[in-house]
């Protein structure tokens, strides 16, 4: 008889993906709104993807670890805070 004991690594990373997406919509409708200026969105999706990055790398060993899930994390409240920012700056394209 074997027993597994639970693991702190995981392969998939749902909420973080579900806060990503969040941030691509916050972004686009930025866009749509005027609120960002071209060279605020070039930042904000550059932002993205290198969150995308470090979370495809954290999967590759196929496991994500607590500290590659608070890098993550870390990383994805910057970008949440810099999107809030920059849709608040009063800099309309509009």
């Amino acid at each position: 008889m074997l027993l597994f004991f639970g693991v702190n690594a995981q392969t998939s990373t749902p909420g973080v993906s579900d806060r990503q997406l969040n941030q691509t919509g916050r972004i686009m409708e930025g866009v749509k709104d005027g609120d960002l200026t071209p060279g605020e969105t070039r930042q904000l999706r550059r932002q993205q993807r290198d969150i995308q990055r470090t979370k495809k790398e954290a999967k590759a060993d196929g496991k994500v670890t607590r500290q590659e899930r608070r890098e993550i994390n870390r990383k994805q409240k910057h970008a949440s805070r810099n999107i809030k920012r920059k849709k608040n700056n009063l800099r309309n394209v509009k």
